[in-house]
């Protein structure tokens, strides 16, 4: 092989290392949580409900295999206890509404089965006067793209 065949089969070679390296990386950024992820896809806006009740805890959870921590509360309604996943923990970090056990919320979501048992997916949370916008109509998370927002 001539010195220019070496050069082009070298060249192919790290284009190609690169740009598996790029596509392995997309959805990373959002620790498993983006739109397309297994999860995300859970939310179906046709199973939205809202409910109201008192936060019973407020509770770290990773959803599933190899996405970054999240966050959930249980939610006590007048008919049943049902876990309310909000979102990754390094996007409601950064919000200004903290919920803690006690606090009396209205929730709205999309009721899913998650590990056999009901939850609900949120969209949103009020809070007195405050609300937590956390996916828009659709089910598409706020956070995703939210740097660019």
């Amino acid at each position: 092989m001539n010195r220019a065949g070496f050069s082009a089969v070298v060249l192919a070679v790290f284009c190609l290392m690169v740009s598996t390296d790029a596509i392995a990386r997309m959805g990373k950024g959002s620790g498993g949580w983006g739109m397309d992820g297994n999860y995300s896809r859970m939310y179906d806006p046709a199973k939205v409900e809202t409910l109201s009740g008192e936060v019973v805890s407020v509770d770290e959870f990773q959803p599933m295999k190899g996405m970054s921590k999240g966050v959930h509360i249980t939610l006590r309604t007048g008919t049943e206890t049902i876990p309310v996943h909000l979102g990754p923990e390094w996007f409601l970090e950064k919000q200004d509404a903290a919920l803690e056990k006690g606090d009396k919320l209205e929730v709205t979501g999309s009721r899913v089965s998650f590990e056999g048992k009901p939850a609900i997916i949120a969209s949103e949370v009020k809070k007195g006067e405050q609300t937590l916008k956390l996916r828009d109509d659709k089910g598409v998370p706020i956070w995703s793209g939210w740097m660019r927002r």
